[in-house]
């Protein structure tokens, strides 16, 4: 029992080793599942991650089946983190986070009594963020899983990069005058994941979230190829802009593009985004900017010398680029993920007798609208990932109302009266009718 208790304590320092990122993966989903029938897709890998910290620590010992579930009844009463953001004690439907970053969406969809049975992030240090926060570690590439070996879901949601869209295979099938699928135009893309997914496991809605240039990307091409492949898929599309300056003092413009399921919603009723009207939330009425940072944050002579010369020459040439203090009364420019470089983008005035400074992660975080208790101190994650993450995240308070009216159209929209949440997830792989692990 004591060689048992030495392995259930070593788990979680062992969930934060690259070589086993597969199976901490698995291990996470399958602890995060303990409730519903999917964690028989994660069981496997689960009991092998055990096996391969047995192996490690002590190679002499040979596990049973019994001894596997030991050691998780003891990490599972005895060490197993309680991480702040936990899914709904009686989730009201399921849904799954690709590209899922630090977890933005997932956070406004466990808001909304949502369940994650699946989560898929390819970055090293952001799934170290989302696992502190969520207690799971996504899994990887997420070209390289398998659409089969994810669960069933309602919901699928995904803020995907924006790439173009290559017809050099299609034209070559055409030459050869072989037929192709309409999926066959996204092939080489993360799109193509999506979609290959979708058509896979038949959602009943997703939530998707790109750059607002996508409308114009490659001449309006590659938008104009999404949304008639998500319509071929038999989901009825609908897509618009919104910023988040109305939820934070940012200026932030993201296309949202969310679909229903034509089997299951009524294609005539019309889906309404979140309004955009009132007044933007100005800096100085959020509590975004702490009264005192780190001087680490504020700007050396030289950056702040280089920045003003390098405002001025663009002024010169009558274009806008340079530096972006921040205004008080006023929303501050778009956080990006190149922040962590010179925080050019939003600096924060220090007084006359001081240079700017840059917004420190806290404030970075308070910015896109994640709460308080979100954790980034002290989860092995730099300022500079930090930046990064926080720069390629989605704005939580406007999934949040994205997904809200999202779940009220589900809600009001059925052709019959099925529950949202009736969706059956994939039968277990060898489920256990004696389960017996409890959180």
């Amino acid at each position: 029992m004591e060689k048992l208790e030495k392995i259930a304590e070593r788990i979680n320092p062992f969930l934060q080793k690259d070589k086993y990122a597969g199976r901490s993966a698995e291990f996470t989903h399958f602890i995060s599942n303990l409730d519903n029938p999917a964690r028989g897709l994660y069981r496997g890998g689960a009991y092998e991650f055990i096996m391969d910290i047995a192996e490690e620590i002590e190679p002499e010992l040979e596990l049973s089946t019994e001894s596997i579930e030991t050691v998780l009844d003891i990490y599972l009463h005895n060490y197993k983190p309680e991480p702040p953001f936990q899914h709904p004690k009686s989730p009201e439907f399921t849904f799954i986070d690709l590209f899922a970053g630090i977890g933005g969406f997932r956070l406004a969809l466990q808001g909304h009594g949502g369940k994650s049975v699946f989560s898929s992030e390819w970055d090293k240090y952001s799934k170290k963020t989302y696992l502190a926060n969520y207690g799971e570690l996504p899994f990887g590439d997420i070209t390289k899983v398998d659409e089969k070996d994810i669960p069933d879901h309602d919901v699928l949601l995904a803020g995907f990069p924006c790439q173009p869209f290559s017809l050099a295979g299609v034209s070559k099938k055409n030459s050869l005058g072989r037929n192709h699928g309409f999926l066959d135009e996204t092939q080489g893309t993360l799109f193509f994941d999506i979609a290959r997914i979708i058509k896979e496991k038949r959602p009943k809605a997703f939530i998707l979230e790109n750059v607002k240039n996508l409308r114009s990307h490659d001449k309006g091409r590659t938008f104009a190829v999404i949304m008639d492949t998500l319509d071929k898929l038999n989901y009825q599309v609908s897509a618009d802009i919104l910023d988040a300056k109305y939820y934070v003092p940012q200026h932030r413009e993201r296309i949202f593009i969310v679909g229903f399921d034509r089997n299951t919603y009524n294609p005539d009723m019309k889906f309404s985004f979140p309004e955009q009207n009132g007044d933007p939330i100005q800096l100085v009425d959020s509590n975004v900017l702490a009264p005192v940072v780190d001087k680490k944050y504020t700007l050396s002579d030289k950056l702040w010398g280089y920045l003003k010369a390098y405002a001025e020459k663009h002024r010169q040439k009558g274009n806008g680029f340079g530096f972006g203090l921040a205004d008080p009364y006023g929303v501050t420019r778009t956080l990006s993920a190149r922040y962590h470089k010179d925080g050019s983008e939003i600096l924060v005035s220090q007084g006359k007798k001081m240079n700017p400074r840059r917004l420190t992660p806290e404030e970075c975080r308070r910015l896109m609208g994640f709460p308080e208790e979100f954790r980034i101190k002290d989860t092995g994650v730099s300022d500079t990932q930090l930046y990064r993450q926080f720069g390629n995240s989605v704005a939580v308070p406007v999934v949040e109302a994205v997904a809200g009216r999202v779940i009220e159209h589900m809600k009001n929209s059925l052709l019959n009266s099925e529950n949202m949440n009736d969706t059956e997830v994939n039968e277990p792989i060898e489920e256990d009718s004696e389960h017996r692990f409890t959180a």
